[in-house]
């Protein structure tokens, strides 16, 4: 480049500079960088007050993680050429996708996989000197925020105020918690530790910020806290980092580092005030809303603690009582279902913790202690006085059980928790565990519910349940049979008396039922009775003894003599007769009784109940009848009960008419065991289209269903 063309360059390049300094002057924006610096502060002090703390504290913003937005770069050198530069003349604006990482700000917009523009480097949050709105940048930018950084400044520039103000806030609470975790992951001296944990909090309490993140995050940075300062923080320290944490545990769950904190808190000062001020919100959140103890069992472990230091208050277990009255709430119903089964859970994992223990203690030669609070002794086992002390924290959640089953709103799902028998065989061989549980079973099993009362008998064929642990000669009976006799008379009177139950006493109770029988129990004496009559006893000889052992007896002597009149009328019943018989409308069960015990009727093959009042009662009169095909029940209240029956009895039958009963699925199942049924109407009934596929797919004889106005229809 010639001299003269160097010249004319740099002579248009000063009547370029003049031009753009006098329009700044014009425009107010004169002066050297720090005159525009300290412009720029105080825009933004005079205008962003209002925004960034809103009257009433009222105005939220979620928190952004990621998002679009305009990037402007100033740098701070003092030349005129970076001041022009930097003028709105020739200022550039970049669009960015930002992403607000745990310590950086940077873009994912690049250009042959790199990071292109004012974004090339990431901003570390360490480098930010503030962050604030620029309230006037000029007349086409009015959402602006500056980022100030050692180098130069950083504007952002947004499509509205609100999107602004929520890039703002997010920045700044990014920023802050960033400057925390560096800050407490530093500190070792407890006092200063509480301090700034307990600033940390204020400052997630004031924030602006709305998000799960904006709660959770400060609980994480505490966790971590914690667990690398278990040896530092003293009792008092304890307390004061409890009380601090409150505010935040009003709406979150505890991490597990938290609730090893606490549980270690309530292990140590279990009668300390904390445990009922600070940690009884927390714990009925917990019960309230957890979804799985599996997943967090530091959760749980946390609300046996808790549960055990409510127990070693001065009133005992009156404390837990009033604790389990309050998860419960005054209401004749529990608002909350997710409380019941956490509760059992914690019960059940305490027992099995307790008897796990004490077999490991036994099995090592009494190397260890048992104790559900997780101390371990070392050395030679402990004294027999804390053995029972461990055997009485133990009890303690069998006594929450019995607590919870006085609450008829939870009986049902108590019963179907517990009816699987969750507990290890030694605490079923256990005096003060089966004495205490007992209670609960015997709730069961006077209670009027199919539902809770049928929760006693096993879960599946096959598998015993509290019915036979608690039989005469079981595992957990003391008290003669008396519950195994109040179990059994709540079976046969409801919805047991069927063939299946029956069976399953004969094969597997029928010793106790005769043991009981001697002993003049009148219900266990029916209960053989109804054996004979149905002729569930295979074995001639166990026939035998049990007409011997109803004999031995007035009572039983008695019943067996109405029942060998009943045989002899049955046989009369089954000589002959019509085959084809019809109710008149209005007919009653009582009607059909003795209608068909006044004559022979072994023949009848077609029985018409229809538009009668008869109900599932007349289903055990409707059984005696061996050679029945044809049944009509239409508009009849002839329920599931009754259907369960004549499943178990009928299996001749091939026409069944159920048009406008009360059965819902639950009886209509019980029609798969009838695999000669060809014709079937359930017209306006509760079938369900489930239920229906199943009947189509066991019924290989089925050649008509009429399902019309169901919900298969």
């Amino acid at each position: 480049m010639n001299r003269a063309a160097t010249d004319l360059l740099i002579e248009c390049g000063v009547i370029l500079s003049c031009r753009v300094l006098r329009a700044m002057a014009d425009c107010g924006e004169t002066g050297g960088d720090h005159d525009q610096e300290n412009a720029l502060a105080a825009n933004s002090t005079t205008s962003t007050a209002p925004l960034i703390r809103p009257v009433g504290g009222t105005l939220k913003y979620k928190l952004i993680h990621e998002g679009d937005i305009q990037v402007c770069h100033l740098n701070h050198a003092r030349t005129v050429i970076s001041k022009i530069l930097s003028s709105k003349f020739l200022r550039r604006w970049e669009p960015h996708h930002l992403v607000l990482a745990d310590s950086t700000i940077y873009s994912t917009t690049v250009r042959n996989s790199q990071p292109i523009g004012f974004m090339e480097c990431p901003i570390p949050y360490s480098s930010i000197a503030d962050v604030y709105i620029v309230s006037r940048w000029d007349a086409g930018q009015k959402f602006c925020i500056r980022i100030l950084l050692p180098t130069g400044s950083v504007l952002l520039q947004a499509s509205n105020i609100y999107l602004r103000d929520q890039w703002l806030h997010s920045i700044q609470w990014k920023r802050t918690i960033n400057k925390y975790k560096k800050l407490l992951s530093n500190t070792r001296r407890p006092e200063v530790l509480i301090r700034e944990i307990k600033s940390l909090i204020e400052m997630t309490i004031s924030t602006h910020v709305q998000d799960e993140d904006v709660y959770q995050v400060p609980l994480e940075i505490v966790s971590d806290i914690l667990s690398q300062n278990t040896d530092v923080l003293n009792s008092v320290a304890h307390e004061n980092v409890i009380v601090a944490l409150a505010p935040l545990l009003e709406n979150n769950q505890p991490s597990p580092e938290i609730c090893a904190f606490f549980s270690k808190h309530c292990k140590n000062s279990p009668r300390s005030n904390v445990v009922i001020e600070m940690f009884t919100p927390v714990v009925q959140r917990i019960l309230k809303h957890n979804m799985d103890f599996g997943k967090y069992p530091r959760m749980r472990m946390f609300v046996q603690d808790y549960i055990l230091a409510l127990n070693s208050k001065k009133e005992g277990i009156s404390v837990v009582k009033d604790f389990v009255q309050r998860m419960h709430g005054p209401a004749s119903t529990c608002p909350h279902p997710r409380v019941l089964p956490n509760l059992v859970s914690v019960c059940l994992a305490s027992v099995y913790s307790y008897f796990e223990d004490r077999d490991r203690c036994n099995t090592s030669g009494g190397s260890r202690g048992v104790s559900l609070r997780g101390i371990r002794m070392e050395g030679l086992c402990v004294e027999e006085e804390n053995e029972i002390t461990d055997e009485e924290l133990m009890m303690c959640f069998v006594t929450i059980l019995k607590f919870m089953a006085e609450y008829d709103d939870w009986l049902p799902n108590l019963a179907n928790l517990l009816q699987p028998i969750p507990f290890p065989k030694e605490a079923l061989v256990h005096e003060r565990f089966t004495v205490h549980l007992k209670y609960v079973i015997r709730r069961f099993a006077e209670d009027n519910r199919c539902e809770v009362h049928t929760a006693v008998c096993g879960v599946r064929d096959g598998k015993d349940g509290w019915f036979n642990i608690y039989c005469p000669g079981g595992l957990a009976c003391d008290d003669d049979g008396e519950l195994f006799s109040a179990m059994m008379r709540q079976l046969v009177s409801c919805c047991c008396k069927r063939k299946r139950f029956l069976q399953m006493v004969c094969r597997k109770l029928l010793g106790p039922c005769m043991l009981m029988a001697l002993r003049r129990d009148n219900v266990i004496m029916e209960v053989l009775c109804v054996l004979l009559e149905m002729d569930l006893v295979e074995n001639h000889d166990d026939r035998l003894q049990i007409i011997t052992t109803l004999e031995s007896t007035p009572e039983g002597r008695k019943m067996y003599a109405d029942l060998c009149e009943r045989q002899i009328a049955l046989k009369e019943l089954s000589k002959g007769g019509p085959k084809t018989l019809s109710l008149p409308p209005k007919s009653t069960d009582a009607d059909l009784h003795q209608l068909l015990n006044s004559g022979s009727f072994g023949n009848l093959e077609c029985l018409n109940l229809a538009f009668t009042h008869v109900t599932s009662a007349c289903a055990e009169t409707i059984i005696r009848l061996p050679n029945l095909k044809y049944l009509n029940l239409w508009s009849t209240n002839f329920g599931d009960a009754g259907l369960q029956l004549i499943s178990e009895h009928l299996l001749k039958l091939q026409v069944l008419n159920l048009c406008e009963t009360p059965v819902t699925d639950k009886g209509l199942n019980c029609l798969t065991q009838i695999k000669s049924l060809r014709r079937l109407n359930l017209n306006s009934t509760q079938l369900s289209a489930l239920t229906f596929v199943k009947l189509k797919a066991q019924l290989p004889s089925l050649e008509e269903c009429d399902v019309r106005y169901t919900d298969a229809w």
